[in-house]
């Protein structure tokens, strides 16, 4: 049997290797990552929560600024987890429902698939998460940005 497609028949590409877990986050960077995200929040006068996960999958921050919704609290707990434990951004998991993915929400039930929660790398690897809710998704995947670049 051969391995060669057929004309025109769509190359499926290899799924890249996931980015390797590293040591957790310390509490200090996960102060720094926070304060990045409440400060964009705040400059759009957005209310927010905003979670902190290690690469451990464990919460290690949580922040809630006045007035956020209180259902936000559970939602960026749940962004910051489904991020970690996929070591992906949750849009890929919003994307792929989006798409038509559906079996994906039948599988794995406790998949937050919003955007909002992103990977925190140092180096090359996964020291965290940072998931946020309170506003739209495109809204809070701009605060969850403004705090994952503050690792640098």
């Amino acid at each position: 049997m051969s391995n060669a497609q057929s004309p025109g028949t769509p190359a499926i590409a290899a799924p890249a290797s996931p980015t390797p877990y590293g040591p957790p986050i310390s509490l200090n960077d996960a102060k720094r990552v926070a304060a990045a995200a409440e400060a964009e929040a705040l400059a759009h006068g957005w209310p927010m929560v905003i979670a902190i996960f290690d690469s451990t999958g464990h919460l290690v921050l949580l922040h809630r600024i006045d007035q956020s919704n209180l259902g936000a609290v559970a939602l960026a707990q749940r962004k910051a987890e489904t991020s970690v434990r996929f070591r992906r951004a949750t849009k890929v998991f919003e994307e792929m429902v989006a798409n038509g993915g559906m079996r994906l929400l039948s599988i794995a039930s406790d998949i937050m698939a919003i955007e909002g929660g992103l990977p925190l790398l140092q180096g090359a690897l996964v020291v965290g998460s940072i998931g946020v809710s309170g506003m739209s998704s495109e809204q809070d995947a701009l605060v969850a940005s403004a705090g994952a670049r503050a690792l640098g």
